[in-house]
């Protein structure tokens, strides 16, 4: 195992090294952010599946969805339509990929939406829906930086 910690090291140093240029990129103003007022909790992490991720969703509508207005948004992974999908009765995985299904039947009274461009996701959100929080499901991924009620992060 101690050469795969050794061939590993240079990896994280090189990993390291691109996520600091691409935050500074950030705070020259290469790279611009976007604000939005409604605060959005990002779930995500840098495993590709199985690790909690919809799960913890799942929890935190469990917990939350009672005293606000909660929303979840997802990048739809394995879907066969594009753009900004609402989540409806009639859905199918093919329309909203399988893990927006799973929470949207499991919490009929949820605000389910998918939309690969999570910027655009959260403007038809917030105009469509109004919601008090917007959870992102499987956030964590090198894209659009969002900043949203104080709080930002990369999604």
């Amino acid at each position: 195992m101690k050469w795969l910690r050794n061939l590993g090291w240079p990896l994280s140093v090189l990993y390291g090294w691109v996520v600091y240029i691409r935050n500074k990129c950030y705070d020259w103003g290469l790279f611009s952010s976007r604000a939005y007022e409604v605060p959005t909790l990002c779930v995500g992490n840098l495993s590709v599946g199985g690790s909690g991720k919809t799960p913890m969703v799942e929890w935190l509508l469990r917990h939350v969805s009672a005293s606000k207005k909660v929303a979840v948004l997802s990048r739809g992974y394995r879907r066969k339509s594009s753009g900004f999908q609402m989540a409806t009765a009639e859905s199918t995985a093919a329309q909203i990929g399988d893990e927006p299904l799973q929470i949207a039947r499991n919490f009929p009274a949820a605000i389910v939406a998918v939309d690969a461009n999570r910027q655009r996701g959260i403007e038809k959100l917030v105009s469509l829906e109004s919601p008090e929080l917007i959870l992102l499901d499987d956030a964590f991924r090198v894209g659009e930086y969002i900043e949203a009620g104080g709080v930002s992060g990369t999604v």
